[in-house]
């Protein structure tokens, strides 16, 4: 599906197309022009009215470089992808093929590229019976600008590629439940991390856990799940690092990613973090939507906002910032700090504001007989748990504070070795 293309027009509506910019950027498409249409409601033949189809043939026609792209800030009806193409003769994308092109070049791990595939699948089905209908109707469309294909044929392979999908996709969905499951058991919390795209969470992820995990400066760098430990604290806590949110993306390519975005809905907290570093609008409807996607994920746990790359602004522009999200009623009593990855600043605040909003954080006094299983036992607990207080004497005397779910493991143990709880 994806081809290299060195020159790209955009299309718009709206006069701010940096967004749109970047996603064209991402995928090393170079725009030579934009093109702007002031009108609320798309025209139902071409999207952009005939007028504005006209001018930019004319500019394609008259061009001394090659238009191998033009790009689309919006999304197109299949009729008016089908129009445009065969009016201006050059590829045409909108926004959401644009973005599922991106995520197809992003896409390493298994489950990434199923859920691009399922994402392409499902974006390709209108379009092929758009197709089928016009080659009913005497034409002969190629299918995706990609030749000759026997459409009817081609619709029926889509909807068992789909089917295919969904069960492999259930079973690592299954099995991630699996693994998810065994991390509770072992006592370590949930945190994930999510945010618009390129907000700086895989950078973040590497700070608290003292890993490498890939980084790029570019939208959509991360599409599958990464989950690491957060280095030298107690309780344990185990951070994901989740696909990136973007404005006005389809519900179904949402429910592609189901089984990713699932790390975001049980986790125990969620650290959202923004780009702190943009003009405050921008961070406001970054913010927005990133908000709006956790409400469409029925996410339930605590969330504490993380305002990164702090240091490219001043500390009073840091403060104006918070304070403005706070009268958007954004923040709506949520816990917000602004940080820097770069620079390593208010990374202390953020971990304590994190383990402050641990749920049912439970605290135990052990009393256990002074001998070596004993304190074999009080090594395992500084792995699962946090130990508030020790004291060796005649007996060994432990106050420990536990995610609730191994609460009562830690007891049965103590019982074992013939130790009491109080």
């Amino acid at each position: 599906m994806v081809e290299k293309y060195q020159n790209a027009l955009i299309i718009s509506f709206n006069e701010d197309v940096s967004e749109i910019a970047q996603l064209a950027d991402s995928l090393d498409y170079h725009v030579v022009k934009k093109f702007i249409q002031h009108r609320k409601i798309p025209d139902v033949n071409f999207y952009i009215g005939s007028g504005k189809v006209e001018e930019i043939k004319e500019y394609i026609d008259n061009s001394k470089e090659s238009i191998d792209l033009i790009i689309i800030d919006g999304e197109l009806k299949p009729s008016q992808w089908f129009a445009l193409e065969k009016k201006l003769n050059a590829n045409v994308y909108d926004r959401i093929r644009l973005i599922l092109a991106i995520f197809e070049e992003r896409a390493e791990r298994k489950e990434a590229r199923l859920q691009v595939k399922l994402a392409q699948l499902q974006y390709e089905r209108p379009y092929v019976r758009e197709l089928i209908h016009r080659a009913r109707a005497g034409e002969h469309p190629g299918l995706m600008a990609g030749g000759e294909y026997q459409v009817d044929d081609y619709y029926e392979m889509i909807k068992k590629q789909m089917k295919k999908i969904k069960g492999e996709l259930n079973k690592i969905r299954n099995d991630r439940e699996v693994h998810r499951q065994t991390r509770y058991k072992s006592g370590f919390y949930l945190v994930s991390l999510a945010g618009y795209t390129n907000a700086g969470k895989s950078s973040l992820l590497n700070l608290l856990s003292g890993e490498k995990v890939k980084v790029e400066g570019r939208l959509f760098s991360t599409l599958s799940t990464t989950t690491r430990k957060i280095k030298n604290k107690k309780p344990p806590v185990l951070l994901t690092d989740t696909v990136g949110f973007i404005e006005n993306l389809p519900s179904w390519i949402i429910d592609a990613f189901h089984s990713t975005l699932e790390e975001i809905e049980v986790a125990d907290v969620v650290v959202l973090v923004a780009d702190g570093s943009e003009e405050k609008k921008i961070v406001e409807k970054k913010l927005q939507v990133s908000i709006n996607e956790l409400y469409e994920l029925n996410v339930t746990a605590s969330v504490v906002i993380a305002l990164n790359k702090i240091d490219l602004v001043k500390q009073e522009e840091a403060d104006n910032l918070i304070s403005y999200l706070n009268q958007k009623a954004l923040l709506n009593n949520r816990l917000c700090v602004p940080i820097s990855v770069k620079e390593e600043k208010n990374i202390d605040i953020l971990i304590e504001n994190i383990y402050k909003s641990l749920p049912h954080l439970t605290k135990i006094r052990l009393t256990l007989p002074l001998n070596k299983k004993s304190q074999a036992f009080v090594s395992h607990l500084y792995q699962i748990a946090q130990i508030v207080n020790i004291t060796y004497g005649k007996n060994i005397i432990v106050e420990v504070a536990c995610n609730m779910k191994i609460e009562d493991e830690i007891i049965a143990q103590c019982q074992e070795l013939k130790g009491s709880v109080s």
